[in-house]
């Protein structure tokens, strides 16, 4: 299930998303004082291509210093990364077969809004038909 949710994102939406992180990513790192923001952009906009399967968490140890980069992060691409992420998610629930596509837009905008302090991991669920062993 998640391939085939993953192969319509990807189609429908994340590819264009991901060309949107990866433009903000390169202009960051151009401007060498903003790199950590550009890397932040690379990592979400992988995520961001292919995200069913993967989650967005929140690093134990991330403080003040992320707070004050995201901060930053929202000033120089964050708000137009979550407009996107709204505005795609919009678009895809206005079909029935787009809906979930849409739902997954909207859980992406707070990891556009605030990257820093967080990292993607792999979803792992034991199950019936999942071939990842349960933790």
């Amino acid at each position: 299930m998640r391939l085939i949710l993953n192969v319509l994102w990807l189609v429908l939406s994340g590819f264009w998303l991901f060309l949107g992180y990866l433009a903000a990513g390169i202009v960051l790192c151009i401007l060498i004082l903003t790199i950590p923001w550009g890397i932040a952009s690379f990592r979400i906009g992988l995520y961001a291509l292919w995200p069913f399967g993967r989650e967005v968490v929140a690093k134990p140890r991330s403080g003040l210093g992320s707070l004050l980069g995201n901060i930053v992060w929202v000033v120089l691409a964050g708000w137009w990364l979550a407009l996107g992420h709204i505005v795609t998610g919009i678009a895809l629930c206005l079909t029935i077969i787009g809906i979930p596509l849409g739902i997954a837009n909207f859980k992406l905008v707070p990891a556009s809004l605030m990257p820093l302090g967080t990292e993607v991991r792999e979803i792992r669920r034991g199950g019936p038909f999942d071939r990842t062993p349960a933790r």
